[in-house]
């Protein structure tokens, strides 16, 4: 009894011995995995920013990756994409260039052998006369007296220079130019150009053509010689230099009043609207007496049905 009550001992606690190793390694394995299983849940659920970038392009502009980089991109994109000129002409508040400016003219009329305005084409007014004045620019108050009639009765008109005027006063130049006169060419000296020798002719227009240039900007497009006296090489050279070379076809005679004469005003009208016609080429000067009787000259040539041919209208060439 005492052999089998020992040996059963031996073998129960063997037993407790097994059982007891068993639960410690259970435990051990189960905490570790505890310890482990956080960190492969979040591996897990966590986004791999690099994979997705390697495998899309798209990726590396998502604002979660990089939030600055969104707008500049889109402004890179938005300044280097071309952009059509009614857009940029829109923003920039600058006219297209190579756009139609807006006080062009269209070429309605042309001059005939008679200096008379004719117009191009059936249906144009013919019912009008062009306005010139010569022998200027002499004095600031003449000029603006004259633009502001014209003005007044929304016309134009042609202010003939002489060069040695033209050199003494620039800034009555600039005044004609800047307020809208139309320039043209009256020789340099104001001398009989017909039976001079061509170097001397070509000079005194020439010049006339430089020194307006430098002063505005523009070289004139008109030629009147002085006492309607150019010659042939007085055309000649007018067409070499691209001037339409006119005289007059009604003559003011305003140049052969005194300041001492009684009712120039009443005699200048006469003058012009016994010899006027549709396309009348009307020389006038820069006179005191021309000055206070453009107004009523104008609104008697409107009473009558005439308006008034803007020069710059004028094709280049006569025919």
């Amino acid at each position: 009894m005492k052999k089998v009550g020992k040996t059963t001992a031996i073998l129960l606690l063997s037993a407790l011995l097994l059982s007891a190793c068993s639960n410690g390694g259970s435990s051990g394995n189960t905490a570790a995995e505890a310890t482990v299983q956080p960190t492969a849940s979040a591996a897990q659920a966590a986004p791999e920013p690099s994979a997705q970038a390697a495998a899309s392009p798209e990726a590396s502009s998502a604002p979660e990756a990089e939030p600055s980089a969104v707008p500049a991109t889109a402004g890179a994109a938005s300044s280097s994409a071309p952009q059509p000129a009614g857009d940029n002409s829109a923003v920039s508040g600058e006219q297209p260039v190579g756009g139609t400016p807006a006080a062009e003219v269209p070429l309605l009329y042309h001059m005939d052998k008679n200096y008379d305005i004719v117009p191009n084409a059936e249906g144009t007014n013919k019912k009008v006369v062009l306005l010139t004045f010569d022998d200027g620019p002499k004095e600031a108050d003449m000029i603006n007296s004259l633009i502001d009639t014209l003005d007044k009765h929304h016309a134009k008109a042609i202010f003939f220079v002489n060069g040695y005027r033209v050199k003494e006063h620039p800034e009555l130049l600039k005044l004609i130019k800047d307020r809208g006169g139309i320039i043209g060419n009256h020789s340099w000296d104001h001398i009989v150009l017909k039976d001079k020798p061509y170097a001397e002719v070509k000079k005194q227009i020439e010049d006339v053509q430089k020194i307006v240039k430098e002063v505005t900007g523009e070289a004139p497009h008109f030629f009147r010689p002085p006492h309607g006296a150019g010659g042939d090489v007085g055309k000649k050279i007018a067409a070499e230099n691209g001037l339409l070379y006119m005289t007059w076809s009604v003559g003011s005679l305003d140049w052969e009043m005194k300041e001492k004469d009684t009712n120039k005003t009443a005699k200048l009208i006469t003058n012009v609207t016994d010899q006027l016609h549709s396309g009348s080429n009307i020389l006038m000067h820069e006179l005191p007496w021309t000055v206070e009787a453009l107004d009523t000259l104008l609104t008697t040539l409107e009473g009558k049905g005439y308006s008034f041919a803007d020069p710059r209208s004028i094709e280049l060439k006569m025919r």
